[in-house]
């Protein structure tokens, strides 16, 4: 994520000022403008001492072991420091920049770096998948071992015919299937040249014995598509010209649906697997296929073993895309030998590393630095130097590493990008760009809530993988960090010490810029909502501005999501759309969709609908007054017949009118089903005032022999001017933390329940099984959600049904 509304500089100002780029460390150690700057420092993952024995006699385990690192925890002379498992076509070694050929074998390829306290003669190594039936021959390597200063690298591989293996898919478009894999390496001990070698040594020279371990992996393949559209797409599909810039999973394009995730603590040795994988779970729930791994933060670890929480595996195993990056963030790095010696090594572990995880979808150079250099070349003074240096670096450098390390996935300079002019030669696109077609991939973070829904400012792009608003964290979020009742204030001098947007650019207390981001969530309130007291000091006061920030960012960025994914069955044939952010680091302001503690925010619950297989989305362009309402479908295959309900409503809850129309939607498209222009002549109901209704869109459709069904609501004008009733909501607990809610009054736009302090999870609604909370209730229409609780996280097991609260947007109008 870059800060906004300041020029780009050759560095972006945080809390330290020009000190990072020279420091192979966490960028975001130094501070963001959603995090603090702690800098902290010392080995926060697992560190371990190994021994191998020299004079043991041999011995087989009995079962293989659960994780490579650990075949040397009994009497095996051989240390598997290294093991990188990768699945890919045949053919796709040689060529990776190609598209791989679908219907040639797979090519399981096994590199292992080996230290052995002993000499060994005669190894080889089996590879073995036992569900699949599948084995491979005893796969000779050269001699190695006798000394243990350095790893000796040993790389075999073989063939699985296609068909064999079932694919690994996201969750959300087949199922993410994995196999455990056998690696055996079977061995002779040769003669140890020493004095010192007892007879019990000496009697294991010549006899084979072996060591084994399982890893996990899937069979897929994934591309990074950047080659142009041809004159036929032009011509017949109605493309806009251009570079396209999509995923394809299995030789099939997909629509990328997902978030952006940061470090998800100041102190990395207090995560834990649990906390990592409720977030990843989260993600699922919500129908995310894809989360970027942001350059700022760290190389999330493969297993909790080796890194001190479980990322990568639980990636692959929920079916979630990981869009792996290097990490270099929002900076100009200056290059020299020592600082290109350094990185080498780090760059090929973690690209080793991670090559065995189908749920790896690429790696990116960095963060934003692209845009940076771009900026530079025309600004600074000596500017062909600092472009020099990102193309020796981006452009060449990680470029050439990472391919050598790996072939099933693809590399690009930085995200975001203008996409490349060759990818064989690499040759980056840089400014080389020609008006009116359309390259690489966007972002967009605009801070002015005037604009928030105007879609003449949403960049018009083949793939969105940055856009944001932020908000505040919840209260309960907040009493796990503020101690004293002054404190619970919106603007109290603690709240706002803990806005970094924008950053200080010092380490100046508190932030002297955060009066700009409080003032840019207050004023989209006001803009849009009905607005709590601005004088008030109460706690009621303090948590519906809160929510009511949540709402705001929620209905902006569900509005974008449509916005892009429009844009699939449009000329710009938009793939992909990654909200920023999923995760908290701390309690503070942040455009995270889930808080700290893991409680899900308003946004959350709104990126359910809108990645949802079918999307309904009422399209308002106030300028000249036009409602378009399209389906959007992200499916592989044509869904028919879908369902939509339009229904317009009073705020006292009278129904006005309502009618169903029916449409068909195609291949990652989109259908409209109504348009009008003219709102109070055209679009509302005959007889109703603008102010007075609003509308309810339901869609149900059929997705694979499974219901599917979608809301979203249409409101004439802002809420800010809506006289609300008072709902009179009743909240009814029925029995296993069920509820239902009914409003008598009338309606509550954004009925939001509220689980207890210490308690972790989510609703769902018990009619659809979807996740639900902030929801329109209308009187005569009851909905029943149940809590479903993490028992893990939650520290209070057993929470009191009383103590579960609602509120509303009409919370906001008393205190």
């Amino acid at each position: 994520m870059l800060l906004r509304g300041r020029m780009l500089k050759s560095v972006q100002l945080f809390e330290y000022n020009g000190i990072r780029q020279f420091i192979r460390k966490t960028q975001s150690d130094f501070g963001w403008d959603w995090g603090p700057a702690f800098v902290p420092s010392g080995i926060f993952k697992p560190a371990f001492l190994v021994t191998l024995p020299t004079k043991t006699n041999p011995r087989s385990s009995a079962a293989p072991a659960s994780h490579p690192l650990l075949v040397s925890s009994g009497s095996s002379p051989i240390f598997i420091e290294e093991s990188s498992l990768e699945i890919l076509k045949r053919g796709q070694n040689t060529a990776p920049t190609l598209p791989p050929n679908e219907s040639a074998p797979w090519v399981v390829n096994l590199t292992l770096a080996l230290r052995s306290s002993v000499p060994v003669t005669s190894p080889s190594i089996t590879i073995d998948f036992p569900e699949l039936k599948v084995k491979s021959s005893a796969l000779r390597i050269p001699n190695f071992g006798g000394s243990t200063k350095a790893p000796t690298f040993v790389n075999v591989h073989f063939e699985i015919p296609e068909g064999v293996p079932q694919r690994w898919f996201p969750h959300n478009l087949g199922t993410p299937k994995l196999y455990n894999a056998t690696v055996t390496l079977s061995f002779t001990r040769g003669q140890q040249h020493s004095s010192s070698t007892s007879e019990s040594g000496a009697s294991a020279v010549g006899q084979k014995e072996g060591v084994a371990f399982t890893t996990r992996t899937g069979f897929r393949t994934i591309q990074l598509i950047q080659t142009p559209y041809s004159e036929a797409d032009v011509r017949d599909r109605g493309i806009t010209p251009g570079d396209q810039w999509h995923f394809e999973i299995n030789g099939m394009a997909f629509y990328s649906s997902g978030t952006n995730i940061i470090p998800f603590d100041p102190f990395y040795a207090r995560m834990t697997s649990d906390q990592v994988r409720w977030v990843l779970e989260s993600a699922v729930l919500s129908g995310q296929n894809m989360l970027r791994i942001w350059g700022g933060g760290i190389y999330q670890p493969s297993d909790e073993l080796t890194g001190g929480y479980d990322f990568y595996s639980a990636c692959d195993e929920l079916g979630i895309l990981a869009w792996s990056e290097l990490i270099f963030s929002d900076a100009l790095y200056p290059i020299n030998d020592f600082l290109l010696e350094s990185i080498e090594p780090e760059v090929r572990q973690n690209v080793r590393r991670v090559k065995r995880h189908p749920s790896n979808a690429q790696w990116a150079g960095g963060n934003e630095i692209e845009g940076i250099v771009i900026a530079v070349n025309t600004s600074l003074p000596n500017e062909t130097h600092y472009l020099n240096e990102f193309q020796t670096l981006f452009g060449e450098f990680l470029h050439d590493i990472v391919y050598e390390e790996q072939s099933s996935v693809a590399y690009t300079d930085c995200s975001t990008t203008s996409g490349v002019l060759s990818l064989d030669p690499y040759v980056i696109r840089y400014a080389n760009r020609t008006f009116g077609e359309i390259f690489g991939n966007g972002e967009r973070y605009n801070y002015d809530a005037s604009v928030a829904f105007d879609y003449s400012t949403y960049p018009v792009s083949r793939f969105m993988n940055e856009f944001g608003f932020h908000s505040m964290p919840s209260f309960y979020s907040w009493e796990e960090a503020l101690t004293s009742p002054s404190d619970f204030s919106f603007n109290s001098t603690v709240v706002a010490s803990r806005d970094h947007h924008p950053p200080a650019g010092s380490l100046a207390f508190p932030n002297p810029n955060a009066p700009q981001g409080q003032a840019q969530m207050t004023s989209a309130v006001q803009l849009w909502l009905p607005s709590p007291s601005l004088t008030s000091t109460s706690n009621h006061t303090f948590a519906q501005w809160c929510f009511s920030t949540q709402i705001f960012q929620s209905l902006n960025m569900v509005s974008e999501i449509a916005w892009y994914r429009r844009g699939a069955g449009l000329g710009e044939n938009n793939l992909g759309a990654l909200v920023w952010q999923l995760n908290d680091i701390w309690q503070g302001a942040s455009w995270s969709s889930i808080e700290y503690s893991g409680r899900w925010k308003v946004l959350q619950y709104g990126m359910t609908s809108a990645f949802s297989p079918l999307f309904v989305y009422p399209f308002w362009t106030a300028a000249n007054e036009t409602l378009e309402v399209r389906v959007m479908s992200d499916r592989l295959e044509p869904v028919k017949d879908v369902n939509v309900r339009f229904t317009w409503y009073e705020w006292g809850g009278r129904q006005v009118s309502t009618q169903v129309v029916k449409t068909d939607v195609g291949v990652l498209n989109g259908s409209v089903v109504w348009e009008g222009s003219g709102l109070d002549a055209n679009i509302l109901p005959k007889g109703t005032k603008r102010e007075d209704v609003w509308l309810l869109l339901s869609l149900t459709g059929n997705v694979e022999g499974k219901t599917v069904t979608n809301e979203q609501v249409f409101t004439p004008v802002s809420l800010a001017t809506v006289t609300l009733p008072d709902p009179q909501i009743s909240l009814t607990h029925t029995s296993n933390l069920t509820f239902k809610l009914s409003a008598r009054g009338g309606v509550a736009p954004f009925t939001w329940i509220d689980h207890p302090a210490g308690t972790i999870g989510y609703f769902v609604d018990v009619k659809t099984g979807l996740p639900s909370n902030g929801f329109y209730l209308v009187p005569g229409i009851d909905r029943t959600v149940r809590f479903v609780m993490n028992p893990t996280l939650s520290k209070v097991k057993d929470p009191n049904p009383a103590d579960f609260v609602v509120r509303s947007l009409f919370d906001n109008t008393y205190d």
